[in-house]
C-alpha cells in the first residue's frame, strides 16, 4: 500500500499554520475547561442538576443560529481580523464570566453570546486553512486539526475535573478568558492579512445565507458529502446516554467516563491511520462506506455487551468516524472561495443541528423503551437505513471528484 508522503512535520514547517495549529490546541484545552467550570459554578449556587445541563447545552445550541448567521463573516471581511475579533471579543466576555456573583441570566446571555462568537470564528479557520496549505498538506493539515480538537476533549474529560476542584471554577474561567488572549496574539502575527475573499457591502445577510443554500443544494456532490456528514446525528446518542447504560450493564460513574472517552479516542485514532497510511483517491472512495461503518458497531448495544465489548464497539464506530475529515476537506474545496465562510456555516451549524435533534431523539425513545441499549441500537438501525440513499449517491458521483 502506498504511504503518505506528507506528514505532519510538513504542515507545521508552514509558519502560518504552525500558529493557527497553536492557536487551537491552547484554545480547546482552555473551551473543555471552561464548560466544566460553568456547571461546576451553576450546580455549586442553584444545587440543581438540571441548570448545569442548560448550562452545557448553551455552549452547542447558540451555534445553529451563529453559523448560518454569522458564518458570512468570513466571506466579507478579511479572514485574519475575523478570527482576531472574535477571540478577543470571547476573552473579554469569559473574563465577565469569572465575576463573582453574576446573576445566572447575565451569565447565560454572556455565554450565548460567546457562542456566537464562535461561528464567525470557525468558518473563517476552516476558510482560511486552503489558502495556507497546498495540495495533500491540505488534508494533512485537517487531519492534525481535528486529532488536536480530539485529543483535548480526552485531556478535558481526564483533567478538567480536577484542575477545577484545584482552582476553583472562577479562576478556570480566567484561564480559558487568557487561552482566547493567546490565540488572539499567536494568529494575529503568525497568519498573514488577506483580502476578503468576496464582497463586504452591498448583499443582505439572508440573501447571502440563500446564495450559500443553493450552492449547496444545486451541487450533488456538496449535497452528498453534507448528507454523509449529518449522518452523526445517529453517532452522538450514546454519548447522551452513557451514564444510564453504564448503570444498566452494572456500571458507575468511572465506566460512563470510559464510554464518553471512548468515541473520541476511535476518532483520534481513526483520522491518524487514514491520514497517514491510506492514500487519497482510496480515502476518498471509502467515505461512503466509513459513513456507514460509524453507525453499524452502535446496533450492537442491542446484546447489551459487557464494558469492555462497548468500548470495543466505540472504538470502531470513532475510527470510522474519521472519514468526517475527507468529507470535510474535499467540500470545502469544491466550495468556491468567495463562498466558503458561508457555506461551512450552513453545513456546520447542521451538523450540530441534527446532533442535538439525535440526543433528543434519545433521551425521549429511552422513555418508550426503558432500555438504553435497546434505544442505541434502534437509533443506530435507523441511521443505517437513512445512510443508504448516500452511499449509493456517494459511488455514483465519487469519480467526479479528484482528490
Amino acid at each position: 500500500m502506498a504511504v503518505r508522503t506528507v506528514g505532519f512535520q510538513s504542515v507545521l514547517a508552514v509558519r502560518e499554520f504552525r500558529a493557527l495549529w497553536l492557536a487551537e490546541l491552547q484554545s480547546v484545552l482552555g473551551d473543555q475547561l471552561a464548560r466544566v467550570a460553568l456547571s461546576v459554578l451553576v450546580f455549586q449556587r442553584t444545587g440543581s442538576a438540571a441548570w448545569p445541563a442548560l448550562t452545557y447545552a448553551l455552549t452547542y445550541l447558540p451555534d445553529l443560529v451563529g453559523g448560518p448567521l454569522l458564518g458570512g463573516f468570513a466571506d466579507r471581511f478579511p479572514r485574519r481580523a475575523v478570527l482576531v475579533t472574535a477571540d478577543l471579543l470571547r476573552a473579554a466576555l469569559v473574563a465577565v464570566l469569572a465575576i463573582p456573583g453574576l446573576p445566572l441570566a447575565a451569565l447565560a446571555a454572556v455565554l450565548v453570546v460567546v457562542q456566537l462568537a464562535n461561528a464567525p470564528f470557525a468558518a473563517a479557520q476552516a476558510a482560511v486553512v486552503p489558502a495556507m496549505l497546498e495540495g495533500e498538506r491540505y488534508p494533512v493539515g485537517q487531519s492534525l486539526l481535528k486529532m488536536t480538537n480530539q485529543a483535548g476533549q480526552l485531556a478535558g474529560f481526564a483533567g478538567g475535573g480536577a484542575i477545577v476542584a484545584a482552582l476553583g471554577p472562577g479562576r478556570g474561567l480566567v484561564i480559558d478568558a487568557l487561552t482566547f488572549g493567546i490565540s488572539a496574539a499567536l494568529l494575529r502575527w503568525g497568519i498573514r492579512t488577506r483580502p476578503a475573499a468576496g464582497r463586504s457591502h452591498g448583499t443582505g445577510t439572508f440573501r447571502r445565507l440563500a446564495a450559500g443554500a443553493r450552492t449547496i443544494w444545486r451541487d450533488a456532490r456538496l449535497r452528498t458529502l453534507v448528507g454523509l456528514a449529518w449522518l452523526a446525528g445517529f453517532v452522538i446518542v450514546p454519548e447522551g446516554l452513557a451514564v444510564p447504560y453504564a448503570a444498566e450493564i452494572g456500571g458507575g460513574a468511572a465506566a460512563a467516563g470510559l464510554l464518553l472517552a471512548a468515541h473520541p479516542a476511535g476518532i483520534l485514532a481513526g483520522v491518524y491511520l487514514l491520514g497517514r497510511w491510506v492514500p487519497a483517491q482510496v480515502r476518498l472512495r471509502m467515505v461512503g462506506l466509513l459513513a456507514v461503518g460509524a453507525i453499524v458497531p452502535l446496533i450492537g448495544y442491542a446484546f447489551r455487551p459487557g464494558l469492555g465489548l462497548t468500548i470495543g464497539l466505540l472504538l470502531v464506530s470513532g475510527a470510522c468516524a474519521g472519514y468526517q475529515v475527507t468529507a470535510s476537506t474535499t467540500f470545502m474545496r469544491l466550495v468556491p472561495d468567495a463562498e466558503r465562510g458561508q457555506a461551512f456555516g450552513l453545513a456546520g451549524s447542521g451538523l450540530i443541528a441534527v446532533q442535538g435533534l439525535g440526543l433528543l431523539a434519545g433521551g425521549l425513545l429511552v422513555g418508550l423503551l426503558r432500555s438504553p441499549a435497546l434505544t442505541v441500537a434502534v437509533v443506530a438501525a435507523t441511521g443505517l437505513v437513512a445512510a443508504v440513499p448516500g452511499l449509493v449517491a456517494w459511488r455514483r458521483i465519487r469519480a467526479s471528484i479528484t482528490p
